[in-house]
């Protein structure tokens, strides 16, 4: 049994085949579905597929950092009346992304900080989204002392001190295709990390694994993941799938 702990299986890129390829999912022996939150507009959407597949998935509540500008607050806002009033596994997606843009990356910070609040008021890990801010993320968890804060550090894809540094944190890293792909290093950095600071996620429909490269990312290819994880490790994917699949049960209590 594998969990794909990051996937975006309600947006408009499934639409036309969401069941069957969550059928197919399910025949690849993915079994439960973590779904981070982008925004407002995303919400009920999330929600449709909880009740369509009450056992198979589980929901995150947040504001995605490419999703942050000036009304921020107003956004935030959102995800706060929605923590109070539905349960979630996680906060997330959150974090800061200085990739696209750098505007509103004060904005981003203050956002991320209120956020990993609101996840220690209730309880919940967080996931987050770090792209171009390795550095700027860790001003603001470097900040947080409350020993109850746990995550995943969605796509990592750093060197080896950077996955010490997250581990430090009492976070996972959060492996997705980055880790097929021939010069991106990453299957280096793990064979120095315990596969008990891992979990696995295709962040569908993006970064699609090798063989399926460039093309629409679904859920089952996380078996390619898997398949990956377990050269590196040099055990079966048996293992892996026992080990990520527990550690990511553990963390968001399913």
């Amino acid at each position: 049994m594998l969990i794909d702990t990051h996937t975006h299986l309600y947006v408009s890129e499934f639409d036309d085949d969401r069941d069957v390829m969550i059928q197919r999912a399910l025949d690849s022996g993915v079994s439960q579905f973590v779904l981070p939150a982008i925004d407002a507009e995303t919400t009920e959407a999330m929600h449709a597929l909880k009740r369509d597949y009450p056992n198979n998935m589980h929901l995150m509540m947040g504001l995605h950092p490419t999703h942050v500008n000036a009304n921020y607050k107003e956004a935030l806002n959102h995800v706060y009346q929605q923590l109070k009033t539905h349960n979630f596994v996680a906060v997330g997606e959150i974090g800061m992304d200085l990739y696209w843009d750098k505007t509103y990356q004060k904005e981003q910070q203050q956002a991320f900080a209120q956020q990993i609040e609101w996840a220690l008021s209730f309880d919940l890990p967080i996931v987050i989204h770090c792209r171009e801010a390795f550095d700027e993320i860790f001003e603001v968890l470097e900040n947080v002392k409350d020993k109850r804060l746990r995550g995943i550090f969605h796509c990592f894809t750093g060197n080896a001190s950077q996955a010490q540094r997250v581990i430090s944190h009492n976070m996972l890293l959060g492996i997705g295709g980055v880790v097929t792909f021939k010069n991106s290093g990453l299957a280096e950095t793990l064979a120095q990390v315990p596969l008990n600071h891992i979990v696995l996620e295709t962040d569908s429909p993006y970064l699609a694994p090798v063989p399926y490269r460039g093309k629409r990312n679904e859920s089952s290819y996380l078996a390619c993941i898997s398949a990956k994880i377990a050269k590196v490790y040099g055990i079966s994917e048996e293992n892996v799938a026992k080990i990520t699949t527990q550690n990511a049960k553990q963390l968001f209590n399913i």
